[in-house]
């Protein structure tokens, strides 16, 4: 059965200084109300590394390492129909409003796209928003080590320099 899903809200404050957005809310996601709920999924402990923190389930840490790194959260779809928690069964996707975020929090230099679907979705509803593509955190994507994952945010994270905006 498709479901009609809404993404929740995006994580970011005055100090964020760049934006990771990610597709949607994976099921599990979506239950907890956590941003990759899912055991598998290796954004956080690609963020405690970076923050050179151990690992903790806990979603008030996981939110402070964020913090930590000045990285505001969010999703590209705001809304959408899918089947289970795969990018390739999203359908009717409607975005989430990234301009208005970026105007509010104007400290964000640069943005980020966790994977293929919220790289396509930017590029479709955002085209004047300048953006890095960095390897998907899924378990699908399993073919990039974890090793890999924390080179590539990290150089993302850590890089100095702003976005280009019209």
């Amino acid at each position: 059965m498709v479901e009609k899903l809404k993404c929740f809200a995006f994580i970011a404050d005055e100090n964020s200084r760049v934006l990771i957005l990610g597709s949607m809310p994976s099921v599990r996601s979506l239950q907890l109300q956590q941003y990759y709920a899912h055991p598998q999924n290796r954004f956080w402990r690609v963020m405690f590394a970076l923050a050179g923190r151990e690992f903790s389930p806990d979603y008030e840490k996981k939110k402070s390492v964020l913090a930590a790194l000045n990285v505001a959260l969010w999703d590209t779809i705001g809304e959408c129909e899918r089947i289970g928690s795969m990018d390739g069964n999203i359908k009717n996707a409607r975005p989430n409003d990234i301009a208005g975020l970026l105007d509010k929090y104007p400290n964000i230099a640069r943005v980020a796209a966790n994977g293929g679907k919220s790289a396509e979705t930017l590029k479709k509803f955002f085209p004047r928003i300048a953006f890095t593509r960095l390897p998907s955190t899924s378990p699908a994507n399993a073919a990039v080590s974890l090793d890999r994952l924390i080179e590539e945010y990290g150089d993302f994270i850590f890089r100095e320099n702003g976005r280009k905006r019209d």
